[in-house]
């Protein structure tokens, strides 16, 4: 059962006003507890906080323009032609490989083998705990869900507060937005954020998108580097863009100014995972500091980021453009 604060209980079966441009933004929370945002009447995507199986909260399906699936489904859902590797990578997630000495990027599908968890993996295993629901509001053509989890220990004791705030809106092109920004919060005397490539906010893309699915999927950054030049690169976006159910769509992840570490560096691959990763100065951006990051009781971190859900590639949607809109913000 979510925990709102007064006044909250019935916020989460709201019917938004109607903008000019027709799109009704609701927010609902579903039988199972997770919590949807539909966009006249038709689901946007699922905040995902019931899901036992993993160590996180997600968002899946992502709903891109014109109906388009943005996001692999697996391994949520199988889907006959995805390429089934990395189970970790669910949609649009975050997770850390080493903070506080327990990782929430990997998970215990992530080390199954012949229906057997390796046991040593899971005992460094951290686990994000939906606690709450602080806010969740529409407003015109858009809405806002803010929201906490716990980072906890295998023993449940909690190292780390995140507070998620995400607003949801159409921009005037028809692409879908998601604003996301996640305040990190030290909870004990002192963690440290270990400067792991695996770390930050992901987005897992239509495996169709991928450049190895070999369908025309691409990736270019702000700098202009495409493909595996995009890899390590600190800029201020990134694009990956191919066919998805028979029509160019693409994924943009932006980085705003006032975000940790501004540009980040970002793990970027070919064959589909797309993160933001302002920690791992050396597995990732090459350099000389490793970016581990201290983070005492009280002390925060706070990582803003925005993810268009686009038709047509970053020329055709105005990522450019769109990142100077957005840092002005």
């Amino acid at each position: 059962m979510i925990n709102c604060k007064p006044g909250l209980t019935l916020l989460l079966a709201l019917v938004a006003m109607t903008s000019t441009q027709g799109a009704e933004f609701s927010i609902d929370q579903e039988k199972s507890g997770d919590i949807a945002i539909h966009i006249d009447g038709q689901l946007f995507t699922r905040y995902v906080t019931t899901d036992t199986v993993t160590n996180k909260c997600y968002f899946w399906p992502v709903i891109g323009p014109g109906g388009v699936k943005m996001t692999r489904a697996y391994p949520m859902q199988d889907i006959k032609g995805e390429k089934q590797d990395h189970p970790h990578h669910r949609s649009v997630c975050f997770g850390l490989q080493n903070a506080g000495g327990f990782n929430t990027w990997h998970e215990a599908l992530t080390f199954t083998k012949n229906g057997k968890v390796d046991p040593s993996r899971m005992s460094t295993s951290g686990r994000q705990v939906h606690t709450k629901v602080i806010k969740a509001k529409t407003s015109g053509m858009s809405a806002t869900l803010v929201v906490e989890c716990s980072n906890v220990n295998p023993r449940g004791e909690i190292y780390m507060r995140q507070t998620r705030k995400v607003n949801f809106h159409v921009s005037d092109n028809g692409s879908r937005v998601m604003d996301i920004e996640i305040l990190l919060k030290g909870i004990q005397d002192n963690i440290t954020i270990h400067g792991k490539k695996d770390s930050g906010l992901t987005v897992r893309v239509a495996h169709s998108m991928c450049v190895d699915a070999g369908l025309g999927g691409r990736i270019v950054n702000s700098n202009g580097d495409t493909n595996d030049g995009a890899w390590g690169k600190r800029c201020e976006w990134v694009d990956f863009n191919g066919p998805v159910e028979g029509k160019t769509m693409g994924v943009a992840i932006l980085n705003h100014p006032d975000s940790f570490r501004h540009p980040t560096p970002w793990h970027v691959r070919k064959y589909g995972l797309f993160t933001a990763n302002p920690f791992a100065l050396k597995e990732v951006a090459g350099e000389k500091d490793r970016g581990d990051v201290q983070l005492s009781k009280g002390q925060t971190i706070m990582l803003r980021h925005r993810i268009i859900f686009h038709e047509g590639d970053e020329k055709k949607s105005g990522i450019a453009a769109a990142w100077q809109e957005y840092a002005r913000k």
